[in-house]
């Protein structure tokens, strides 16, 4: 049994956020990944802390498959693995030790994935969420990250007891409730670290 250990962006730098995101990413990959043997999740807030905690992490767990995962901020060409796309938009080169299944990407960011599940997204803002806000486009990699941010905000901004969407205060409750499986049938790259995970 392989213990894994996923570095995930997001949290920003407060412990009370960071715990959330932490508790988020563990209750949505709780539905797919079989019991006990769950990723440990290690919330890390930005983005450049997620890579930096990474590459020392696989450096130092030798037995563990360490795993970094970010938004992709951008779409990912169709012949670009993970590490090749974060070498175009961070500059990022792999640890002489990893490969494609140590890094993942959110296309094109997390609040993507909850497009993939529209039904329990606008179940979690109840009265006042307008559906028809979102991007229509069903192929939720495709949506710019702008699109997506603008969707959103028009979607829950007459919402009666939640408000305007807010990533800390909403994004990581959403995650914990959306439906990892309609997630895969709409996104190649979220389906690609699921079945890593579920084996």
């Amino acid at each position: 049994m392989v213990k894994v250990h996923i570095y995930v962006e997001g949290g920003g730098d407060q412990n009370l956020t960071l715990t959330k995101c932490r508790r988020g990413f563990s209750q949505f990959f709780k539905k797919i990944v079989p019991s006990g043997y769950q990723p440990k999740i290690i919330a890390c807030g930005s983005r450049m802390q997620a890579y930096n905690r990474f590459c020392t992490a696989i450096v130092q767990y030798r037995d563990v498959l360490c795993i970094l995962l970010v938004d992709s901020e951008a779409p990912v060409a169709d012949n670009h693995g993970s590490w090749r796309h974060l070498k175009v938009i961070d500059n990022w080169n792999p640890p002489s030790s990893a490969t494609d299944d140590n890094a993942y990407l959110m296309v094109q960011c997390m609040e993507s994935w909850f497009l993939a599940d529209r039904k329990t997204l606008a179940e979690f803002y109840g009265q006042g969420f307008n559906l028809n806000a979102l991007p229509k486009q069903q192929n939720i990699e495709k949506i710019a990250k702008n699109d997506l941010n603008q969707g959103l905000d028009a979607a829950t901004r007459h919402t009666k007891t939640k408000g305007k969407y807010h990533k800390v205060r909403h994004g990581f409750d959403i995650l914990a409730k959306i439906d990892p499986q309609k997630v895969a049938q709409v996104s190649k790259h979220a389906k690609r670290l699921f079945n890593l995970l579920s084996q």
